[in-house]
C-alpha cells in the first residue's frame, strides 16, 4: 500500500509514543501553527481522501449545492475570509467532520436525515465554528503537544474515523495512537454551538433547527445504544447542550424559513441513490402515493432518479416529463439528459444540455455533462472550446483538466494529454504525480518546440515547489 504524504509528514516529526497514547512532541512554544500551516495539513488530508477513499463522492450537483450553502454560512461567520471547501462522503449514516484549514466533509446520510435546510445549515455552522476557532490546534496546545506534526496526526486520525481510506494507514504509528482519543472537549463543543448558532441566525436560517436537531439526535442515540451514529460519537449530544440551544431561541420571534428547491432536489437525489435500487424505488413510490413528502416536485424527481438507477429509463422519462412542463431547474435538465443517454440518445442529451446552458451557463454539472457528451459523439473541437471557456472561468477545477486530458488522449495528442493531467494532479495536491506526467509529456514525441518549452518550464516550477515542501516538512 502506498502511504499518504500526510502520514509521511506525521512520521517526519514522530517521537516515541508515551504511555498515555499521546506522542511527546516537546515544548509547544517552539512552533506556532499558523493558519497557512493548518491549510497545508488540510490540503494533504484532502489529497488522500480524493485519491484513495472510495467513499469520496464527486457528485457535481450535490457538491455545488453544499458549497453554495456553506459559503452562505461562511459569509456570516466570525472569519468570512477563511477559505472553505465542503465535500461529500458517500455514506448513509449521519456524520460531518472538519479538517484543519477549512475542509468540511458531510455524509450523504446527513443531508437525507435533515428534516429541513436549516437543520443541515445548523450542522455546517457548527463545523465551520470548529475551524474558525482553530479547535484542533487549541486542543493540541492544551495538551502541550502543539506542532505541525501533531496537527497532521490529528487530521489523519479524523480521516481514519470518518473514511475507509484512512483506517488502514492510521492503525500504524502516531495517528493510530490518538485515533481512539480524538474528540473535541465539552468546552469546544459548546463554543462551536454558540458561535454556530449566531452564524445560523445571521445567515437567515431558522435557529430553532439547532435544538430540534439535537433532540432528534439524542433520541437516535438512545435507540442505537452502543452503535450510535458517527455524529453522536464525535459530537456527543448532552442534556446541557440541548438546554443551551433551547435557551438561545427563547424570546426570539418565530421566523419561518422555507427550504430551497435546491435542497429538496439534492436531498431527493441522494435518498434515491441509497440502498438497493428496487427497495429504494418501492419506498419512494409508496411515499409519493401516500403523499408523505414536503415537496411534490422533489418527490417525483426522486422517483425518476430511482427509476433510472433501477435501469428503467423509459419509465423515468415518463415520471420526469410532467415536471419539465411546469418547472425549470438545472437538476431537472441534467436528469433529462442522463435519461436520454441511458436510452442511447446522445444527440438528444446534447440538445437538452445545450438548451439548459443557455439559461444556466455557469452550472458545473451541466457543463461537465455537455463536455463528456460532445466527446462521446466525437465532437472534440466543440468539447475543447467549451473546456477552454470553463477553465478560464474556473481555473482551479481539477475535473476540467481531467476531461481535457481525456479529450487530448482520444485525439492522440499525448503531450497535451499528459500536460493537462499534470495540472489536474497539481490541483489535487499531488506534486509527485504531476511531475511524473510532465516527464511522460517530455517523452511523448508529438509536441512542437513551444509545447515542449512550456512543459520544461512547468516541470522546473513543480520540482522547485516539491523541494520547498520537503524543506518545510523538515
Amino acid at each position: 500500500m502506498r502511504f499518504s504524504s500526510l502520514f509521511v509528514l506525521c512520521l517526519a516529526f514522530a517521537p516515541p509514543v508515551l504511555a498515555d497514547g499521546l506522542p511527546d512532541l516537546g515544548d509547544s512554544s517552539q512552533l506556532t501553527v499558523t493558519p497557512q500551516m493548518e491549510r497545508r495539513v488540510g490540503e494533504e488530508a484532502m489529497r488522500d481522501i480524493r485519491l484513495h477513499d472510495p467513499a469520496f463522492d464527486d457528485d457535481a450537483e450535490a457538491t455545488a449545492y453544499l458549497n453554495v450553502l456553506g459559503d452562505r454560512l461562511v459569509a456570516s461567520s466570525q472569519d468570512a475570509h477563511q477559505p472553505f471547501e465542503f465535500f461529500l462522503v458517500k455514506d448513509p449514516t449521519l456524520n460531518a467532520f472538519a479538517l484543519p484549514g477549512g475542509f468540511i466533509g458531510v455524509n450523504t446520510g446527513t443531508i437525507v436525515t435533515a428534516q429541513s435546510e436549516s437543520e443541515l445549515a445548523a450542522v455546517l455552522a457548527h463545523e465551520i465554528a470548529h475551524v474558525t476557532q482553530h479547535h484542533m490546534a487549541r486542543m493540541a496546545a492544551k495538551q502541550g503537544q502543539l506542532s505541525l506534526a501533531m496537527l497532521a496526526a490529528m487530521a489523519l486520525a479524523i480521516v481514519a474515523r470518518n473514511s475507509q481510506a484512512g483506517s488502514a494507514v492510521a492503525t500504524i504509528g502516531q495517528a493510530g495512537a490518538i485515533t481512539a482519543q480524538i474528540g473535541y472537549s465539552r468546552e469546544f463543543e459548546r463554543e462551536a454551538d454558540r458561535i454556530g448558532f449566531h452564524t445560523l441566525q445571521k445567515a437567515g436560517f431558522d435557529v430553532r433547527a439547532m435544538p430540534a436537531f439535537f433532540l432528534r439526535m439524542q433520541k437516535a442515540g438512545r435507540l442505537y445504544e452502543n452503535n450510535a451514529p458517527a455524529y453522536l460519537r464525535d459530537h456527543p449530544i448532552t442534556t446541557e447542550r440541548i438546554a443551551d440551544a433551547e435557551n438561545r431561541v427563547q424570546g426570539l420571534p418565530y421566523k419561518q424559513v422555507p427550504d430551497s428547491l435546491d435542497f429538496q432536489l439534492v436531498r431527493a437525489k441522494l435518498r434515491a441513490q441509497q440502498g438497493a435500487p428496487r427497495d429504494t424505488l418501492a419506498l419512494l413510490q409508496a411515499d409519493l402515493r401516500d403523499r408523505k413528502y414536503s415537496n411534490e416536485i422533489a418527490a417525483r424527481y426522486g422517483v425518476a432518479v430511482a427509476l433510472l438507477r433501477a435501469q428503467e429509463p423509459v419509465r423515468a422519462a415518463a415520471e420526469l416529463a410532467p415536471l419539465l412542463k411546469t418547472t425549470e431547474h438545472p437538476m431537472l435538465a441534467g436528469l433529462e439528459a442522463r435519461i436520454k443517454r441511458a436510452n442511447g440518445d446522445d444527440k438528444g442529451a446534447l440538445a437538452v444540455l445545450k438548451h439548459a446552458l443557455l439559461r444556466y451557463p455557469d452550472d458545473r454539472a451541466l457543463n461537465y455533462a455537455c463536455i463528456e457528451t460532445r466527446q462521446r459523439l466525437g465532437k472534440n473541437s466543440d468539447a475543447a472550446a467549451l473546456l477552454d471557456q470553463q477553465i478560464r472561468n474556473f481555473p482551479n477545477d481539477a475535473r476540467l483538466y481531467e476531461l481535457q486530458a481525456k479529450g487530448y488522449s482520444s485525439e492522440g495528442k499525448q503531450l497535451l494529454a499528459h500536460q493537462a493531467q499534470a495540472e489536474a494532479y497539481v490541483l489535487q495536491g499531488s506534486l509527485p504525480a504531476a511531475i511524473e506526467q510532465l516527464q511522460l509529456a517530455q517523452k511523448s514525441g508529438d509536441g512542437d518546440f513551444y509545447q515542449l518549452s512550456s512543459v520544461d518550464a512547468r516541470l522546473r516550477d513543480l520540482r522547485a515547489q516539491l523541494a520547498q515542501q520537503k524543506k518545510d516538512d523538515k
